[in-house]
């Protein structure tokens, strides 16, 4: 999309010089040199009011932390040239430039992923409990939910994240995907079904996931094969990420029995001292392994029904920056 496609005109907010909020038939009054710093402070104010909300949107939407921040950069340097004063809603006009900067991103990542050595999966991050505290927020962040929306089309992903987690009217969404609120009723419509077909059975507790990822790694260390068995869906599908640099699943495995073995035969032998802690990633428990003190991956699950039915393995040195310091969320 290009720049000529931002947000221009609407009944959100005007941003151009010849109008103003208070009253669109009265010209403004160019800036002055001086009111620069002024403009740019309240912009900055602003920003940094939205930030994490913005952080959340584009990562719902390119499940990358790294591509995220770029396209919050992207935003702000769009942001910081519009006259504040021409902003009726700082909030709305932020989440269009952001969902607009963020489907060109993830137009151009899925030719990246063509080529991915591997299943690639999202990029984990270690977040704060107030994100698992909002169950609706956690779920939209998930391992297993991000490997959903990756699922759908640039424009059902922006418009599912927009409606389903963000909960902006049918005519904001509109504005920020450049298509008519009919249109995206429709699209809406077709997403939340795509979804609802493919999304986990029911709602897991974080202290059911807990129970269950113990139990999991309790089997895994022993090598216990049965007690694997007896954790695993029997449609359970394994996916590891590494990139192409780390030793990792070339292809998904699925079925309990191959999982089990593959789990109680090679996953814990690898060379090197090996420790395995409890985190919060993607505002759900997983774990986080560590091979001779640094950090080799992240393993997420999903649960459906007391079983494991998705083991997510990811290795790629590239995907796990965010994995030791709290990133913020917010909806």
């Amino acid at each position: 999309m290009s720049e000529r496609d931002e947000p221009t005109t609407g009944t959100a907010e005007p941003t151009g010089p010849a109008e103003r909020a208070d009253d669109p038939a009265v010209p403004a009054v160019a800036a002055e040199p001086a009111d620069r710093a002024g403009r740019v402070d309240t912009a900055t104010e602003a920003f940094v009011a939205h930030r994490n909300l913005l952080f959340t949107v584009a990562y719902e939407m390119l499940s990358s932390a790294t591509d995220a921040e770029d396209v919050l950069q992207e935003t702000w340097l769009k942001w910081v040239g519009v006259d504040p004063g021409t902003v009726r809603d700082a909030r709305a006009y932020l989440v269009r430039i952001t969902t607009r900067k963020a489907l060109d991103r993830l137009r151009a990542l899925g030719r990246r992923k063509e080529s991915y050595v591997g299943p690639w999966l999202p990029e984990p991050l270690l977040t704060a409990p107030d994100v698992a505290e909002d169950v609706e927020l956690a779920e939209s962040v998930s391992m297993a939910m991000l490997l959903v929306l990756e699922t759908l089309t640039p424009t059902e992903r922006a418009v599912f994240v927009l409606r389903e987690v963000f909960d902006l009217g049918y005519d904001e969404i509109a504005e920020a995907v450049d298509k008519s609120p009919a249109a995206v009723r429709q699209i809406a419509h077709r997403a939340r079904a795509h979804v609802a077909a493919r999304r986990p059975r029911g709602t897991v507790s974080p202290s059911e996931t807990r129970a269950v990822l113990q139990a999991f790694q309790q089997a895994v260390e022993t090598g216990d094969l049965q007690r694997l068995l007896d954790i695993l869906a029997p449609d359970i599908v394994a996916l590891s990420d590494g990139g192409g640099v780390k030793h990792a699943l070339l292809r998904p495995v699925a079925g309990a029995a191959r999982v089990a073995r593959l789990l109680a035969t090679g996953w814990y032998n690898r060379d090197g001292e090996r420790s395995v802690e409890p985190v919060q990633i993607n505002g759900s428990p997983a774990l986080l392994v560590r091979l001779d003190g640094e950090i080799d991956g992240v393993l997420a699950v999903r649960i459906d029904n007391g079983h494991i039915t998705g083991l997510y393995s990811v290795r790629n040195p590239e995907k796990l920056s965010r994995v030791e310091r709290e990133t913020a969320m917010s909806r």
